[in-house]
């Protein structure tokens, strides 16, 4: 089950139309700065671009979980976007990214972001997840989707 504070439908994008990788990355680093009072867009961007290029974080049947580590944050937040159509993520599967899961996680988080990464790779996996998912038709019904156990 998520939490309130990892993520909210103000971190939630619906229906968007985004035709790249970075387009897709700058969404949701704006979801991310503007819910909270420390970040900013630019920097976040500039977090999740960096880890992306140790590697893609596409995990493949159009998901993705671009995450960084940010000083500003004490805990764990999240932001989803859900596209119109897909966007090329370089997946290792080669198949076009049209559902997001960003995180931003403390400088010294330890075990647990890579426990809520893992539970995420797991509910992705799901395809009966991922279906519902691009079917929700507002940030309300795709959160009630991402808290749903």
């Amino acid at each position: 089950m998520l939490s309130p504070e990892l993520i909210n439908e103000a971190r939630i994008g619906q229906g968007l139309e985004i035709s790249s990788k970075k387009r897709l990355l700058e969404t949701l680093a704006e979801l991310l700065a503007n819910d909270h009072p420390r970040l900013s867009t630019e920097n976040v961007f500039e977090r999740l671009l960096e880890r992306e290029r140790l590697g893609s974080t596409g995990l493949g049947h159009g998901v993705a979980l671009p995450h960084a580590r940010i000083k500003e944050v004490s805990q764990v937040i999240g932001a989803f976007v859900q596209t119109t159509r897909g966007v090329d993520y370089d997946a290792a599967d080669g198949e076009p990214v049209d559902l997001a899961f960003a995180l931003l996680v403390p400088e010294t988080a330890t075990e647990e972001h890579l426990q809520l990464l893992a539970y995420l790779a797991g509910r992705f996996s799901e395809s009966a997840t991922r279906s519902q998912l691009r079917d929700a038709d507002s940030p309300a019904a795709i959160l009630d989707l991402l808290k749903a156990t």
